[in-house]
């Protein structure tokens, strides 16, 4: 069928009409508006293109119960694989803990830590067109996690933090010609500044920025205020937006 052109909304996982648990459940009805929604509204500017995208937080285990993380929620992330997916790409999203819904047509590679994170990154990353690389990964994590909880019996505890693998960094090592890197920085202090360090130093060819100090960006908000930075020193801003939009904005200034 597919092969005619044709759009399949994919099947459904669960309990099926004959007892069984498994896929062939019709999908859900949000996912089958959804579907519709990007099929009419689409603009295949990137028709063909395949993108990594990463979003969300990751999470570092001190012992089974308890981790080091960051308030990232992902719909930044989830935003823009929206929005390349609704333009004719085929998005291959590596998504930490989050409760954001992503549309069924993305391909989803959930992990916890930044050590899964860096794997399944430098796994898809050799095969796509593009990443963008809006995931709040943890910069240390611990380097001897307990195996079982630990119990308050003192009045202070220290723990060891090793550094992680620098993903961005990592991708620009191994980045083909044909190939789009886009980081992301989010600071609070010489936003510029280090918005391109971070470009030119992880070789990627563009960087958004967005600071803690502008009200509704950052973390957890609807809303996003950002910066655009390429790699021949050209800034693009905008104003306070929806995610949504923010998206858009993002995609239009790289194909643009």
């Amino acid at each position: 069928i597919s092969s005619f052109g044709n759009k399949v909304i994919p099947v459904g996982y669960g309990e099926l009409a004959s007892g069984l648990v498994g896929a062939g459940r019709m999908a859900e009805p949000e996912d089958i508006v959804s579907w519709l929604e990007l099929f009419f509204k689409s603009t295949p500017s990137l028709a063909g293109k395949k993108m990594l995208i990463t979003a969300g937080p990751t999470r570092e285990s001190i012992d089974p119960v308890r981790f080091l993380s960051n308030h990232s929620t992902g719909k930044m992330g989830i935003a823009i694989a929206h929005e390349c997916a609704s333009r004719g790409a085929e998005v291959f999203l590596v998504c930490g803990p989050t409760s954001e819904k992503v549309n069924a047509e993305i391909n989803v590679t959930r992990i916890q830590t930044a050590a899964e994170m860096h794997e399944a990154c430098m796994n898809i990353f050799p095969e796509t067109d593009m990443a963008i690389m809006t995931a709040a990964v943890a910069d240390y994590s611990i380097a001897n996690p307990a195996q079982e909880k630990i119990k308050k019996k003192t009045d202070t505890m220290s723990l060891e933090l090793i550094k992680t693998k620098d993903i961005l960094r990592d991708l620009g090592k191994i980045k083909k010609e044909h190939q789009l890197l886009v980081g992301f920085a989010l600071e609070t202090e010489h936003e510029k500044e280090h918005a391109l360090e971070k470009l030119h130093a992880k070789n990627a060819d563009w960087i958004v920025l967005n600071s803690l100090k502008d009200a509704g960006a950052g973390f957890g908000a609807d809303t996003n205020k950002i910066s655009i930075f390429d790699r021949k020193g050209r800034e693009f801003s905008f104003t306070l937006k929806s995610k949504k939009e923010v998206a858009s904005d993002i995609i239009n200034t790289i194909i643009q």
